[in-house]
Protein backbone atom coordinates (compact mmCIF):
# COMPACT_ATOMS: atom_id res chain seq x y z
CA UNK A 1 0.00 0.00 0.00
CA UNK A 2 2.81 2.44 0.85
CA UNK A 3 4.49 1.72 -2.42
CA UNK A 4 1.27 2.38 -4.32
CA UNK A 5 0.71 5.68 -2.51
CA UNK A 6 4.26 6.74 -3.31
CA UNK A 7 3.71 6.02 -6.97
CA UNK A 8 0.49 7.99 -6.95
CA UNK A 9 2.19 10.95 -5.32
CA UNK A 10 4.94 10.83 -7.92
CA UNK A 11 2.42 10.72 -10.73
CA UNK A 12 0.76 13.82 -9.33
CA UNK A 13 4.12 15.60 -9.24
CA UNK A 14 4.95 14.63 -12.84
CA UNK A 15 1.68 15.71 -14.42
CA UNK A 16 2.32 19.50 -14.15
CA UNK A 17 5.73 19.00 -15.78
CA UNK A 18 4.17 17.13 -18.67
CA UNK A 19 1.52 19.79 -19.02
CA UNK A 20 4.17 22.50 -19.17
CA UNK A 21 6.08 20.58 -21.86
CA UNK A 22 2.94 19.98 -23.91
CA UNK A 23 1.87 23.59 -23.55
CA UNK A 24 5.29 24.82 -24.70
CA UNK A 25 5.23 22.43 -27.64
CA UNK A 26 1.76 23.57 -28.72
CA UNK A 27 2.78 27.21 -28.32
CA UNK A 28 5.82 26.63 -30.52
CA UNK A 29 3.70 24.93 -33.21
CA UNK A 30 1.21 27.78 -33.12
CA UNK A 31 4.02 30.28 -33.43
CA UNK A 32 5.86 28.53 -36.28
CA UNK A 33 7.47 31.19 -38.44
CA UNK A 34 6.99 31.77 -42.15
CA UNK A 35 10.05 33.28 -43.76
CA UNK A 36 9.61 35.39 -46.92
CA UNK A 37 12.06 35.09 -49.82
CA UNK A 38 12.27 35.82 -53.55
CA UNK A 39 13.11 33.71 -56.61
CA UNK A 40 14.26 35.91 -59.48
CA UNK A 41 14.55 39.67 -59.99
CA UNK A 42 14.23 41.73 -63.16
CA UNK A 43 14.81 45.29 -64.35
CA UNK A 44 11.89 47.52 -65.35
CA UNK A 45 12.40 46.72 -69.04
CA UNK A 46 12.75 42.98 -68.21
CA UNK A 47 16.01 42.83 -70.17
CA UNK A 48 18.17 42.27 -67.10
CA UNK A 49 17.30 39.14 -65.18
CA UNK A 50 18.79 38.01 -61.87
CA UNK A 51 18.59 34.21 -61.83
CA UNK A 52 18.85 33.80 -58.08
CA UNK A 53 17.14 32.87 -54.86
CA UNK A 54 17.30 35.92 -52.62
CA UNK A 55 18.57 35.33 -50.06
CA UNK A 56 20.09 32.07 -51.21
CA UNK A 57 21.10 30.89 -47.74
CA UNK A 58 18.68 30.97 -44.80
CA UNK A 59 18.34 29.50 -41.31
CA UNK A 60 14.98 28.47 -39.85
CA UNK A 61 13.64 26.23 -37.06
CA UNK A 62 12.08 22.84 -37.60
CA UNK A 63 8.38 23.29 -38.26
CA UNK A 64 8.91 26.67 -39.94
CA UNK A 65 8.06 27.36 -43.56
CA UNK A 66 9.45 29.54 -46.35
CA UNK A 67 7.32 31.31 -48.94
CA UNK A 68 9.06 32.25 -52.18
CA UNK A 69 7.57 34.93 -54.42
CA UNK A 70 8.46 34.67 -58.12
CA UNK A 71 8.02 38.23 -59.45
CA UNK A 72 9.57 37.98 -62.92
CA UNK A 73 8.55 37.17 -66.47
CA UNK A 74 11.45 34.71 -66.55
CA UNK A 75 10.37 31.22 -65.52
CA UNK A 76 11.74 29.57 -62.38
CA UNK A 77 11.03 26.61 -60.14
CA UNK A 78 11.47 26.14 -56.39
CA UNK A 79 12.76 22.58 -56.15
CA UNK A 80 14.22 20.33 -53.46
CA UNK A 81 15.53 17.07 -54.88
CA UNK A 82 16.41 14.06 -52.76
CA UNK A 83 20.09 13.31 -52.07
CA UNK A 84 21.64 11.71 -55.17
CA UNK A 85 18.53 12.21 -57.31
CA UNK A 86 19.27 12.71 -61.01
CA UNK A 87 18.35 16.25 -61.96
CA UNK A 88 15.21 16.11 -64.14
CA UNK A 89 14.13 18.48 -66.90
CA UNK A 90 11.90 21.22 -65.58
CA UNK A 91 9.04 20.10 -67.82
CA UNK A 92 9.13 16.74 -66.02
CA UNK A 93 9.76 17.79 -62.44
CA UNK A 94 9.58 15.22 -59.62
CA UNK A 95 7.80 14.08 -61.95
CA UNK A 96 5.37 16.97 -62.18
CA UNK A 97 4.85 19.46 -59.39
CA UNK A 98 3.87 19.06 -55.76
CA UNK A 99 1.16 21.19 -54.10
CA UNK A 100 1.79 24.59 -52.59
CA UNK A 101 2.48 24.09 -48.90
CA UNK A 102 4.28 20.77 -49.39
CA UNK A 103 6.52 19.45 -46.64
CA UNK A 104 10.17 18.54 -47.28
CA UNK A 105 12.39 16.38 -45.08
CA UNK A 106 14.83 15.01 -47.67
CA UNK A 107 12.99 11.76 -48.44
CA UNK A 108 10.82 12.87 -51.38
CA UNK A 109 11.26 15.58 -54.01
CA UNK A 110 9.29 18.83 -53.70
CA UNK A 111 8.82 20.94 -56.83
CA UNK A 112 6.74 24.07 -57.46
CA UNK A 113 6.57 23.65 -61.22
CA UNK A 114 7.23 26.71 -63.38
CA UNK A 115 6.06 29.95 -61.73
CA UNK A 116 6.04 33.57 -62.97
CA UNK A 117 4.49 37.01 -62.48
CA UNK A 118 4.17 37.17 -58.70
CA UNK A 119 3.09 33.59 -58.03
CA UNK A 120 4.16 32.14 -54.68
CA UNK A 121 5.17 28.75 -53.35
CA UNK A 122 5.51 27.64 -49.73
CA UNK A 123 7.50 24.73 -48.31
CA UNK A 124 7.39 23.55 -44.68
CA UNK A 125 10.44 21.89 -43.08
CA UNK A 126 9.40 19.48 -40.29
CA UNK A 127 12.84 18.21 -39.22
CA UNK A 128 16.39 19.55 -38.82
CA UNK A 129 18.79 19.23 -41.73
CA UNK A 130 20.69 21.07 -44.44
CA UNK A 131 18.88 21.11 -47.76
CA UNK A 132 19.86 22.24 -51.26
CA UNK A 133 17.47 24.50 -53.16
CA UNK A 134 17.47 24.45 -56.98
CA UNK A 135 15.73 25.95 -59.99
CA UNK A 136 15.20 23.28 -62.64
CA UNK A 137 15.16 25.91 -65.40
CA UNK A 138 18.57 27.40 -64.56
CA UNK A 139 21.46 25.14 -63.58
CA UNK A 140 23.39 27.94 -61.87
CA UNK A 141 20.53 29.00 -59.59
CA UNK A 142 20.92 27.29 -56.22
CA UNK A 143 20.62 27.97 -52.53
CA UNK A 144 20.66 26.37 -49.08
CA UNK A 145 18.14 26.03 -46.26
CA UNK A 146 19.53 25.21 -42.81
CA UNK A 147 16.82 23.82 -40.52
CA UNK A 148 17.84 24.00 -36.85
CA UNK A 149 16.56 22.25 -33.76
CA UNK A 150 14.12 24.30 -31.70
CA UNK A 151 16.68 24.69 -28.92
CA UNK A 152 19.16 26.43 -31.23
CA UNK A 153 19.15 30.16 -31.84
CA UNK A 154 18.65 31.55 -35.33
CA UNK A 155 21.47 33.82 -36.56
CA UNK A 156 19.17 36.16 -38.53
CA UNK A 157 15.59 37.41 -38.60
CA UNK A 158 13.25 38.50 -41.39
CA UNK A 159 14.44 42.11 -41.21
CA UNK A 160 18.01 40.98 -41.91
CA UNK A 161 16.90 38.88 -44.89
CA UNK A 162 14.80 41.75 -46.27
CA UNK A 163 17.90 43.98 -46.24
CA UNK A 164 19.94 41.24 -47.91
CA UNK A 165 17.34 40.82 -50.65
CA UNK A 166 17.38 44.53 -51.47
CA UNK A 167 21.18 44.83 -51.37
CA UNK A 168 21.70 41.77 -53.56
CA UNK A 169 18.98 42.92 -55.97
CA UNK A 170 20.76 46.25 -56.53
CA UNK A 171 24.21 44.68 -56.85
CA UNK A 172 23.18 41.94 -59.27
CA UNK A 173 21.17 44.26 -61.51
CA UNK A 174 24.14 46.62 -61.55
CA UNK A 175 26.33 43.69 -62.63
CA UNK A 176 23.87 42.98 -65.45
CA UNK A 177 24.12 46.59 -66.68
CA UNK A 178 27.89 46.23 -66.94
CA UNK A 179 27.46 42.90 -68.74
CA UNK A 180 25.21 44.52 -71.33
CA UNK A 181 27.96 46.94 -72.35
CA UNK A 182 30.52 44.13 -72.34
CA UNK A 183 28.34 42.04 -74.66
CA UNK A 184 28.06 44.89 -77.17
CA UNK A 185 31.82 45.48 -77.01
CA UNK A 186 32.57 41.78 -77.61
CA UNK A 187 30.27 41.75 -80.64
CA UNK A 188 31.78 44.92 -82.10
CA UNK A 189 35.38 43.79 -81.80
CA UNK A 190 34.62 40.28 -83.13
CA UNK A 191 33.33 41.43 -86.54
CA UNK A 192 30.93 43.82 -88.24
CA UNK A 193 28.40 41.00 -88.55
CA UNK A 194 28.55 39.64 -84.99
CA UNK A 195 25.66 39.70 -82.48
CA UNK A 196 25.87 38.57 -78.86
CA UNK A 197 22.84 36.38 -78.11
CA UNK A 198 22.60 37.24 -74.44
CA UNK A 199 25.36 37.39 -71.86
CA UNK A 200 25.53 36.17 -68.27
CA UNK A 201 27.88 35.97 -65.32
CA UNK A 202 27.72 33.39 -62.56
CA UNK A 203 28.60 34.75 -59.12
CA UNK A 204 28.45 33.57 -55.50
CA UNK A 205 27.31 36.17 -52.98
CA UNK A 206 27.00 33.78 -50.04
CA UNK A 207 28.35 30.38 -49.06
CA UNK A 208 24.99 28.78 -49.80
CA UNK A 209 24.84 28.74 -53.57
CA UNK A 210 25.31 30.71 -56.77
CA UNK A 211 23.54 33.52 -58.60
CA UNK A 212 23.54 34.55 -62.24
CA UNK A 213 23.25 38.08 -63.57
CA UNK A 214 21.88 37.76 -67.09
CA UNK A 215 21.05 40.04 -70.01
CA UNK A 216 18.12 38.79 -72.10
CA UNK A 217 18.89 40.87 -75.17
CA UNK A 218 20.48 40.56 -78.57
CA UNK A 219 23.49 42.83 -78.45
CA UNK A 220 23.47 44.51 -81.13
CA UNK A 221 19.69 44.60 -81.44
CA UNK A 222 19.81 46.10 -84.95
CA UNK A 223 22.56 45.26 -87.40
CA UNK A 224 23.07 46.41 -91.01
CA UNK A 225 24.70 44.07 -93.54
CA UNK A 226 24.69 43.49 -97.29
CA UNK A 227 23.34 40.75 -99.52
CA UNK A 228 25.66 37.77 -99.33
CA UNK A 229 26.84 38.54 -95.79
CA UNK A 230 26.63 36.01 -92.99
CA UNK A 231 25.53 37.19 -89.53
CA UNK A 232 26.75 35.20 -86.55
CA UNK A 233 25.05 35.03 -83.15
CA UNK A 234 27.13 33.82 -80.17
CA UNK A 235 25.54 32.88 -76.86
CA UNK A 236 27.68 34.34 -74.05
CA UNK A 237 25.35 33.18 -71.27
CA UNK A 238 26.48 30.12 -69.26
CA UNK A 239 23.53 28.11 -68.05
CA UNK A 240 21.02 29.97 -70.26
CA UNK A 241 19.90 28.80 -73.69
CA UNK A 242 18.50 31.07 -76.39
CA UNK A 243 17.11 30.70 -79.89
CA UNK A 244 17.30 32.80 -83.04
CA UNK A 245 13.93 32.47 -84.74
CA UNK A 246 12.83 34.14 -87.99
CA UNK A 247 9.28 34.04 -89.32
CA UNK A 248 6.76 31.69 -87.73
CA UNK A 249 7.48 30.96 -84.09
CA UNK A 250 7.25 27.23 -83.35
CA UNK A 251 4.45 26.11 -81.06
CA UNK A 252 7.11 24.60 -78.80
CA UNK A 253 10.04 26.97 -78.20
CA UNK A 254 12.13 23.91 -77.27
CA UNK A 255 11.63 22.43 -80.72
CA UNK A 256 14.79 21.25 -82.53
CA UNK A 257 16.28 23.31 -85.34
CA UNK A 258 14.12 23.70 -88.44
CA UNK A 259 14.87 21.43 -91.39
CA UNK A 260 16.70 24.23 -93.26
CA UNK A 261 19.37 24.51 -90.54
CA UNK A 262 22.66 22.68 -91.18
CA UNK A 263 25.86 22.25 -89.17
CA UNK A 264 29.16 23.83 -90.20
CA UNK A 265 32.49 22.05 -89.84
CA UNK A 266 33.27 23.92 -86.60
CA UNK A 267 29.98 22.83 -85.03
CA UNK A 268 28.08 26.09 -85.54
CA UNK A 269 24.51 25.93 -86.85
CA UNK A 270 23.87 27.63 -90.21
CA UNK A 271 20.86 28.63 -92.31
CA UNK A 272 20.26 30.59 -95.52
CA UNK A 273 17.46 33.15 -95.78
CA UNK A 274 16.36 34.16 -99.28
CA UNK A 275 13.04 35.81 -98.48
CA UNK A 276 11.30 37.70 -95.69
CA UNK A 277 8.75 34.86 -95.67
CA UNK A 278 11.34 32.20 -94.77
CA UNK A 279 10.89 30.44 -91.44
CA UNK A 280 14.13 29.62 -89.65
CA UNK A 281 14.46 28.34 -86.10
CA UNK A 282 17.90 27.69 -84.59
CA UNK A 283 16.69 25.47 -81.78
CA UNK A 284 18.25 25.92 -78.35
CA UNK A 285 21.90 26.83 -78.31
CA UNK A 286 24.28 27.77 -75.53
CA UNK A 287 27.49 26.90 -73.66
CA UNK A 288 28.08 23.41 -72.29
CA UNK A 289 27.44 22.81 -68.57
CA UNK A 290 30.29 23.10 -66.09
CA UNK A 291 32.58 20.13 -65.52
CA UNK A 292 32.68 18.06 -62.34
CA UNK A 293 35.18 15.46 -61.16
CA UNK A 294 33.79 11.93 -61.30
CA UNK A 295 31.29 12.77 -64.04
CA UNK A 296 31.80 12.13 -67.74
CA UNK A 297 33.14 15.15 -69.62
CA UNK A 298 30.36 17.08 -71.33
CA UNK A 299 30.66 17.68 -75.09
CA UNK A 300 31.24 21.17 -76.41
CA UNK A 301 28.15 23.32 -76.38
CA UNK A 302 26.63 24.70 -79.58
CA UNK A 303 27.20 28.39 -78.97
CA UNK A 304 27.00 29.88 -82.49
CA UNK A 305 24.25 30.27 -85.07
CA UNK A 306 24.84 31.76 -88.51
CA UNK A 307 22.51 33.04 -91.21
CA UNK A 308 23.54 33.97 -94.74
CA UNK A 309 21.20 36.51 -96.35
CA UNK A 310 20.79 36.28 -100.13
CA UNK A 311 18.10 38.94 -100.56
CA UNK A 312 17.65 42.52 -99.30
CA UNK A 313 15.06 43.47 -96.71
CA UNK A 314 14.37 43.99 -93.03
CA UNK A 315 14.37 40.67 -91.19
CA UNK A 316 12.92 40.63 -87.69
CA UNK A 317 13.76 37.77 -85.35
CA UNK A 318 13.18 36.73 -81.74
CA UNK A 319 14.40 34.42 -79.03
CA UNK A 320 11.46 32.04 -78.75
CA UNK A 321 12.21 31.56 -75.04
CA UNK A 322 12.59 35.20 -74.03
CA UNK A 323 10.71 37.37 -76.54
CA UNK A 324 8.16 38.16 -73.81
CA UNK A 325 11.07 39.86 -72.02
CA UNK A 326 11.95 41.92 -75.09
CA UNK A 327 14.62 39.69 -76.62
CA UNK A 328 14.04 40.64 -80.26
CA UNK A 329 16.24 41.96 -83.03
CA UNK A 330 16.39 43.10 -86.66
CA UNK A 331 18.83 42.44 -89.49
CA UNK A 332 18.66 45.12 -92.20
CA UNK A 333 20.07 43.69 -95.41
CA UNK A 334 21.06 46.18 -98.07
CA UNK A 335 21.73 45.37 -101.77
Amino acid sequence: MKSLLTLRRRSIVLHPVLLVMLTASHARLAAADQLRAVAGVQSHDKGKQVLAFLPNEVWIHEGDSITWTLPTDERHTVTFLTPGQVRPKFQIGCPGSTPDGSSYNGTACVNSGVLVDGQTYTVTFPKPGNFKLSCLVHVYMTGAVHVLDLAESLPHDQAFYDEEIEAERRELLSDASELQERGRAIARRTSDTEVAAGISEVVATTGGGVHTSSVMRFLRERIVVHVGDTVEWTNLAPGTNHTVTFGMEPADPFAPPSSNVTTDTDGALHAVIASSTDDVHSGLFGPAPGERAGVAQAPLGVTRFRVTFTAPGAFRYICALHDNEGMVGTVLVRP
